[in-house]
């Protein structure tokens, strides 16, 4: 019996050995990192217990089935509280990554980064995490293409992007760092 359990524990390693070792760092910058933080606070501090007021209120008029009151907040706390559990995990995993000396002059995490192609078509965006892209268009993730094309570039350089349109030629014009 004791054989068996022993080789049963062993096979369960080597299936979850693998899903351990994959874990992935999640970058950020400095100034993403303050900005999660500060949507995690106004959203425990402020709006949770604002809407936790209301469902209360709600609740106390009577029959809960009927309240579209107490439904629409309820609704609210629920999706608050799943907001707030993602950012307290996101916030444990992140990497802050911050700016140094030696990335001067090159492409790394954090850079703005300012790049031409044959037609004369400039973009300017910076490469930050996947947690600091959303509602920003000047700014790419880590794992985008183009990111990976550019990284450890400095400018005049050329670079070739794997596109679902084919393979496109940039050049670097520009590489900046805020420094905060």
């Amino acid at each position: 019996m004791r054989f068996i359990f022993e080789t049963f524990l062993s096979y369960i390693r080597l299936l979850f050995l693998p899903l351990v070792m994959m874990k992935k760092t999640n970058l950020i910058t400095r100034q993403g990192f303050n900005q999660l933080k500060q949507e995690l606070d106004y959203l425990w501090r402020e709006k949770r217990p604002d809407i936790t007021k209301k469902v209360s209120w709600a609740a106390s008029l009577g029959d809960r089935s009927e309240n579209a009151d107490y439904q629409y907040n309820k609704k609210m706390l629920r999706e608050i509280d799943r907001r707030v559990r993602y950012l307290r995990k996101r916030l444990e995993s992140v990497q802050i990554v911050d700016y140094s000396e030696q990335q001067k002059g090159r492409v790394f995490f954090g850079a703005w980064v300012e790049i031409e192609n044959d037609q004369g078509e400039t973009l300017t965006f910076r490469i930050v995490g996947p947690d600091e892209i959303y509602d920003r268009k000047d700014y790419i993730s880590i794992d985008a293409p183009m990111a990976r094309a550019l990284l450890k570039k400095q400018p005049d350089e050329e670079v070739w992007v794997n596109t679902p349109t084919g393979r496109k030629q940039w050049f670097i014009n520009r590489v900046d760092y805020e420094q905060e």
